[in-house]
């Protein structure tokens, strides 16, 4: 089950709204336990003891750092103190050990889920070219696993760092905060810390729910219109006949898949932000607007933000960051794994690897004093205009993925075809109304800073407005055949 489904808005959702309301508080964390784990269900039935596995791995991992550790923080400290101040909390040499043990069994438990899920059948199709005789097994990827084993393993690391005192001891809460529905299939990746005292102690209001839908709806237009409109349009092209395309329209398809993945997955984030604060809770943004950024390095700090904050503090941070080690070796590690965890292909991998040389070229042409600030209209346009050039580029190989197909596709691009740089396929794809839904993509792509009005008559118009946009999902949801979950692979 997906968010841009009839399933889910008509019967899903307002049924779980209503339920969830009318239930008495002591009841909501279960009752949203049972529909999130309903949700998942519905499209993964046999998968869903996938998950359940991952929730009891980490539970139990906990409960043993628990044990292990001091369990009380030292009169005057809080935890952040006992981190900084380097006590961990386990108190002999003896239980440290056992506590790293704990730790990498979960790690070990967690990325070992993920790897024969995600990456078996990918790395045995690849053996197989060297051992023609190894058979391959053809594994289905459970929807989402990259998600909620991450926040699994990111509950463990967090119990493990300060001597088990974030320990959730209620297996339940443990289990709402791994599988919420708004977040389970396409994130943000929610930190436990960050969400561990509105397990227990949020709020509701008619506000905060109004917000919520708010937020909601402008996410569900986000991917029902304006994505869906630009990923049809950048099907029709990516998925065309190579030979005959000229570097106008595979440019065109480029831009429109660029225009998508990010209206898509924002889209989403919107809604599952949205749908939290229906519910109480409030998630971090995940994104903010990636596409003004003037350098690849700021674009990977407005770009999926939760994916990119999780992998400094867990990966990055722990392999030395920029105080210790080989700096640029840490940083292509983590572009390295940022692109195998969006999918089992070399395509991944390689956007992965793209975007992590030209973080590194930023960085040593910053440090070595070759790259000043950009403070001109000029400059700024410069950096805008070649950290967008990396980015489509790079969407060529998350969008393809197969390596034959990418180059093929690049060498057109720039003009290795026998249609050239001439635009007169361009006509047969730019209607007015295609036109139209490209401009409005990009307004959507952009920040709008303006002060919200106050007074009756602006919030009645506001509510008004979001009803049509409601509407006209629904509309372009029912009318479309087209309404594809591009996250299948996460």
């Amino acid at each position: 089950m997906v968010f841009s489904t009839i399933v889910f808005l008509c019967m899903f959702l307002p049924i779980t709204i209503i339920l969830y309301y009318v239930m008495p508080k002591a009841l909501k964390n279960y009752f949203l336990l049972a529909a999130s784990l309903f949700f998942y269900a519905w499209g993964e039935p046999k998968y869903l003891l996938v998950m359940l596995f991952s929730i009891l791995c980490n539970y139990l991992f906990g409960i043993w750092l628990f044990r292990l550790g001091s369990r009380q923080i030292p009169s005057g400290m809080d935890a952040g103190m006992v981190e900084n101040a380097g006590t961990d909390g386990y108190g002999t040499d003896r239980r440290r050990k056992k506590a790293k043990l704990v730790v990498t069994l979960a790690v070990i438990v967690n990325i070992g889920v993920l790897f024969v899920f995600k990456y078996m059948t990918f790395a045995m199709e690849n053996l197989q070219k060297l051992i023609p005789s190894l058979p391959v097994w053809q594994i289905a990827l459970p929807i989402g696993i990259s998600f909620y084993t991450f926040q699994g393993l990111s509950y463990v690391i967090d119990v493990y760092r300060d001597g088990g005192k974030s320990v959730q001891k209620n297996p339940c809460k443990l289990a709402l905060y791994i599988s919420m529905f708004p977040q389970l299939i396409a994130g943000p990746i929610v930190r436990y810390k960050d969400i561990a005292l509105q397990l227990d102690t949020r709020t509701h209001s008619a506000e905060k729910f109004a917000d919520g839908v708010t937020r909601f709806v402008t996410g569900l237009a986000k991917k029902a219109i304006l994505a869906n409109m630009t990923g049809a349009l950048a099907d029709s092209i990516m998925q065309g006949d190579f030979s005959v395309m000229s570097a106008s329209v595979a440019w065109l398809g480029a831009i429109a898949y660029t225009l998508q993945i990010y209206l898509d997955f924002s889209g989403y984030s919107d809604m599952a932000i949205g749908l939290g604060k229906m519910f109480g809770f409030t998630f971090l943004e995940n994104f903010d607007h990636p596409y003004i950024a003037t350098s690849v390095r700021e674009f990977w700090r407005r770009w999926h933000m939760s994916l990119s904050g999780w992998f400094r503090d867990y990966l990055y941070i722990p392999l030395g960051g920029s105080r210790s080690g080989n700096v640029y070796l840490n940083l292509l590690l983590v572009f390295l794994a940022t692109g195998i965890w969006h999918g089992a292909a070399w395509g991944f991998l390689l956007w992965g690897l793209w975007h992590g040389f030209f973080v590194l070229l930023e960085r040593f042409l910053v440090n070595h004093g070759k790259q000043k600030a950009r403070s001109g209209i000029a400059a700024k346009t410069f950096g805008w205009l070649y950290t967008m050039l990396v980015v489509v580029i790079g969407w060529v190989l998350f969008s393809l993925v197969q390596l034959d197909q990418v180059l093929t596709y690049l060498g057109i691009m720039f003009g290795k075809n026998a249609g050239g740089f001439h635009a007169y396929g361009l006509r047969y794809y730019l209607s007015n109304q295609t036109i139209f839904y490209l401009i409005v993509s990009v307004l959507a792509c952009i920040p709008w800073k303006w002060k919200k009005p106050d007074g009756l008559v602006f919030d009645i118009l506001q509510k008004i407005l979001i009803l049509v946009l409601l509407v006209l999902c629904f509309v372009f949801i029912i009318n479309s055949s087209y309404n594809p979950f591009i996250y299948f692979r996460f």
